[in-house]
């Protein structure tokens, strides 16, 4: 079974940064290689966003919301996923999610981000 585990959030200042960290079980070393990994969000009152995903081609994608801001790394021999977030806002201000696909259907339990001063 495939759990995913972030960790890393709590409370930031504006202008602030944070590194959030996601490590995935029930992967072989090989399907966790294969796989597009991403991070999403939700903010209170909101839907899930999609903020970004790297892919298992070594592509990265940003939505334009953190696009400058936010860098996504993975680590395949961790099976662990990251998300560098430097100038934080306070619209940041989320759940965020670690997520085998970019809508978020199978995701972690998510680490809260809270962005103020």
């Amino acid at each position: 079974e495939v759990q995913l585990v972030e960790s890393g959030g709590g409370l930031a200042q504006p202008g602030g940064s944070l590194r959030l960290s996601c490590a995935a079980s029930g992967f072989t070393f090989r399907e966790f290689r294969e796989s597009d990994m991403s991070w999403v969000r939700q903010a209170p009152g909101k839907g899930l966003e999609w903020i970004s995903t790297f892919n298992h081609w070594g592509d990265t994608d940003y939505a334009d919301s953190v696009k400058g801001r936010f860098t996504i790394h993975r680590d395949n021999a961790k099976k662990a996923l990251y998300l560098h977030m430097n100038s934080l806002k306070t619209e940041d201000t989320a759940v965020y999610y670690c997520a085998t696909d970019p809508r978020g259907d199978l995701r972690g339990k998510g680490t809260q981000v809270t962005v103020s001063s």
